[in-house]
This record gives structure tokens, sequence and C-alpha cells, in this order.
């Protein structure tokens, strides 16, 4: 009887995770102008897999995970490291901070990215 209960409280955590499967297009503001990306996602439960494709190339999402409407994840950049992503989805928008261990003390804070769903 307690494994069923175990079972069905962790089916339901499932279910009230956020839809982020399928892609979602954001427009980034750098000091060398705007980047377009577009993530391209898959969940599995509170799983996310998927990449990041930008004009540099596409990306691996790795370490991804939804917890209710929060999302987290990361990506390896080359010649920048590893990238963490933390944030949290509302129907069809996707709002993610970003860092990066290696950005120098004096780099300012980016605003959050705002991704919308590609319907």
């Amino acid at each position: 009887m307690r494994k069923s209960i175990i079972l069905l409280a962790a089916l339901s955590l499932a279910a009230f995770a956020a839809d982020v499967t399928g892609s979602w297009k954001a427009s980034v503001e750098t000091p060398n102008g705007s980047i377009d990306l577009t993530y391209v996602l898959k969940a599995d439960g509170n799983t996310v897999t998927g990449t990041i494709q930008s004009p540099m190339g596409d990306t691996k999402i790795d370490e991804g995970k939804l917890d209710g409407d929060k999302i987290s994840f990361s990506s390896t950049v080359e010649n920048m490291g590893k990238m963490t992503y933390t944030g949290t989805v509302k129907d069809d928008v996707m709002t993610l901070k970003f860092a990066f261990p290696g950005a120098p003390a004096e780099m300012p804070e980016m605003p959050p990215i705002v991704a919308k769903r590609v319907k």
C-alpha cells in the first residue's frame, strides 16, 4: 500500500510539470548586436533534453530538469565553458537567466532571456 501511495505521489508531481516539448525562439541583445536562439526541447517526465541552435551552431543541452513550472539545464559552449540556465515556463513563454563560471567579474548582469513557443 505504501509503495502505491509513493508511486501515485511521484506520478502526480510529473503531471504538474510544465509542457516544454517543442521549439522556443528568443533574441538576445549582446554588446555585438542581437543573436537569435532556438531552444529545441524534449521533456520525458521531469528530464529535459535537446539543443540550443544559434548562428554559431548547435549546442547540446545537459542536466535538464523540470520541477513544476521551473526549468534548469546547462550547455557547454566552445571558448566559453559551461553555461547554466534557470527559469520558469508559463504557457507559451519561457523566461531564463543564465550564468557561466568563467565570466569576468566586471561583466554586467545580462537581462533574462524570454523565449516564446513556436506554434
